[in-house]
């Protein structure tokens, strides 16, 4: 798989310090997207030994982080089994930590793939955080919490494996919607 970028302490992009990995390659090319460098398949580069880059990554210095994945598309069907291969490896080596999966597809249209896509599938069922839905420009707001517009929706894996929307409100208390 060829990724567009690894950033080994963010701050941006998940809940607290994370290892983030840029996937290379999306099928959607969203006007004014935060990452159109991602959008060709055959861009980016390849890293050797990315899942042992990304496992030593995560607790370098005695530091535990999170992980994050955005794209391109990491959920597309060029990236999706070495998505699932690295996810796996990281819940196995850090069973307790949280990671983010940042898709263009909606979670509606992933529930339907997921019946036919086994790697999809084990995806979702390891994730902890998801990020959905293409941005637009038109709903832009870069005050929303883990996204860029107003149709994308944060939702949170929960113990019995199902995805609950979630938000922050202006205190950063943690927002459940049913």
């Amino acid at each position: 798989m060829r990724i567009s970028g690894l950033i080994k302490n963010d701050v941006v992009n998940g809940i607290d310090v994370c290892v983030s990995l840029w996937t290379q390659g999306c099928p959607f090319h969203c006007p004014h997207c935060h990452n159109p460098q991602t959008w060709d398949f055959n861009g980016g580069y390849i890293v050797n030994n990315l899942k042992d880059t990304i496992i030593k990554a995560i607790s370098a210095n005695g530091v535990n982080r999170n992980f994050s994945i955005l794209g391109g598309e990491p959920l597309c069907p060029e990236n999706i089994e070495m998505v699932k291969e690295i996810l796996l490896t990281v819940k196995t080596v850090y069973p307790n930590i949280k990671t983010f999966i940042w898709t263009g597809y909606t979670l509606e249209e992933l529930q339907r793939l997921r019946k036919n896509n086994k790697n999809l599938d084990i995806i979702l069922s390891t994730s902890d955080f998801l990020i959905d839905g293409l941005f637009i420009q038109e709903q832009k707001d870069y005050t929303l919490w883990l996204r860029g517009s107003k149709n994308q929706n944060v939702y949170h894996l929960t113990e019995d494996k199902k995805y609950v929307k979630i938000d922050k409100n202006d205190n950063g208390e943690y927002i459940t919607y049913e």
